[in-house]
């Protein structure tokens, strides 16, 4: 799936949402690492990271030419600074009709507006691409990323207290969410 848009930021700069490219592999996997570090709301830490720039870089290309799937990068001054995607469940059938939301932006970035922006766009690529659902899974204490899904009509269906063991804080609390995008 292909995507571009440039939307302006609430601090008066513009950011660039886009499809990554091969050339963006190892940005790619700079801006994971670094985000993975930021917090411990991720599904996994930066020292489990096994991809190299190569598999990044052929990863977000095989995402670009995806019908049904897509990784997109917001870009501020010519930087890499978050990334979005959907992904499919799976090509079963029953499940077809569902997909996966994930997001993380560098800290430095948060209250700009690229998180909406991130996630607006994914729900628009996944009702073009044909689901009917969108899912994603959030730790119970971070109440932003929480009141952002919700404001865009995320609605949880279920918890998880023992979703993630963080090597930090114990046991985590999963909130999941889904948003009906055939209503």
């Amino acid at each position: 799936m292909k995507y571009r848009e440039t939307i302006g930021l609430k601090d008066g700069r513009s950011c660039i949402l886009r499809n990554g490219t091969a050339a963006d592999g190892q940005a790619m996997l700079d801006i994971y690492v670094l985000t993975h570090v930021q917090t411990d709301y991720l599904l996994s830490y930066p020292d489990e990271v096994t991809m190299t720039a190569l598999q990044e870089a052929q990863f977000l290309r095989e995402k670009t030419d995806s019908e049904n799937e897509i990784e997109l990068l917001a870009e501020v001054e010519g930087r890499i600074v978050g990334a979005a995607g959907i992904a499919a469940l799976g090509k079963k059938e029953k499940i077809r009709h569902r997909a996966d939301f994930g997001i993380s932006i560098d800290q430095a970035y948060w209250g700009l507006g690229i998180g909406r922006a991130l996630t607006r766009a994914c729900i628009e690529l996944a009702r073009q691409a044909g689901y009917s659902q969108l899912e994603l899974e959030a730790v119970a204490d971070n109440a932003h990323a929480l009141a952002l899904y919700e404001s865009e009509g995320f609605r949880e269906y279920g918890r998880n207290p023992r979703g993630f063991r963080s090597r930090y804080t114990g046991w985590q609390e999963l909130v999941y969410m889904r948003l009906e995008l055939d209503r």
